[in-house]
């Protein structure tokens, strides 16, 4: 049986994983609003990720601002498809009885 990835077994981390998953890159307003959290949650989720190598983390400059961009590592999407695959494997080894009608 696969094992889950602990850094991405997070309910965030998932989150954001499947969402850059998704796109070749998004910004982190937009991974905030989707995730309907604070700045710094999300900041922790990402400097975890990116600590791990599953996150590159991108800025540049915008009308006197800072955007963060996030994207997917080639690691990062291999530990995703893995840990997807640990799931699979839990989710089809469950026995849930089904309820008479």
């Amino acid at each position: 049986m696969s094992e889950l990835n602990q850094v991405i077994h997070s309910p965030h981390r998932l989150r954001i994983c499947s969402m850059l998953s998704a796109v070749g890159e998004l910004e982190f307003a937009a991974v905030r609003d989707a995730l309907d959290v604070a700045d710094s949650v999300v900041s922790k989720h990402v400097g975890a990720l990116a600590d791990a190598g599953y996150v590159k983390i991108r800025k540049e400059p915008w009308e006197g601002r800072r955007r963060t961009w996030l994207s997917l590592t080639r690691a990062g999407r291999a530990a995703l498809v893995h840990h997807i695959e640990a799931l699979q494997e839990i989710i089809a080894s469950a026995q849930i009885p089904v309820p008479d009608e």
